[in-house]
């Protein structure tokens, strides 16, 4: 059965830039559908930050045709074995809005036991270069709003360059993440997501968008000393 995970894993400087230009991940690995990695980023920061754009710091999404091969790849492969000194999710799929090239999205559909149940949302796209500052115009109120609302314990975006853009969020409930995207969190200017869909909708960001939603099925490892991002399902 096919599965996606997240990683975020610390490697220096010279090795983040090295691998930036040439992706560490091969086409040919095993049982790898397709992979991104990306540099992450501080969700809300500055544009023009040390913080927002954090060399060292990698955020790698792939989907594999199963967890054998994704076991085998973090126990054989150099760059699998530096994944595996990190952080990473296993996560099955929910729901897809949109499309964009390379994944394979699965038929059968996993279920959360409630709405009340923890929930991951990736999102990916492929920017038009000359709607970059009207993206972020749009975008940066959102990341904030995602950073700071109570219901995620983890947060960020990342980004590949030239034109790839995604961010990850881990949410205590599916009805947080819901009450969010509708606008109807309580928190300080709550439609501020609705108001970018919007205007997304009206004229279009990306060349490729999707957002994928996912049920969590295991944690791995830590991050920043924390190894218990996924709450326990009320």
């Amino acid at each position: 059965m096919s599965i996606f995970t997240y990683h975020l894993v610390k490697i220096s400087f010279y090795d983040a830039l090295k691998r930036l230009i040439s992706n560490p991940i091969s086409n040919e690995t095993k049982g790898l559908i397709h992979a991104e990695f990306m540099t992450a980023m501080t969700l809300g920061s500055p544009i023009f930050s040390p913080s927002r754009i954090l060399i060292g710091q990698v955020a790698v999404f792939m989907q594999w045709e199963n967890e054998a091969a994704l076991d085998e790849y973090l126990l054989n492969d150099k760059f699998g074995r530096e994944l595996e000194k990190g952080w990473h999710l296993r996560l099955s799929f929910i729901r897809e809005w949109g499309e964009f090239s390379g994944f394979k999205i699965p038929t059968e559909k996993a279920e959360l036991e409630s709405p009340n149940s923890p929930v991951v949302a990736v999102t990916i796209a492929r920017m038009k270069p000359l709607a970059v500052p009207r993206f972020i115009h749009w975008g940066r109120p959102v990341e904030k709003l995602v950073r700071d609302h109570p219901g995620t314990t983890l947060s960020l975006a990342s980004i590949k360059f030239p034109n790839t853009v995604s961010t990850f969020s881990i949410w205590k409930s599916e009805k947080e993440m819901t009450d969010m995207v509708r606008g109807h969190s309580k928190v300080e200017r709550p439609k501020r997501h609705a108001d970018a869909m919007k205007e997304r909708e009206r004229k279009n960001f990306h060349y490729e968008f999707t957002t994928l939603r996912f049920k969590p099925i295991g944690e791995f490892g830590s991050w920043k000393g924390r190894t218990d991002y996924i709450p326990k399902s009320n």
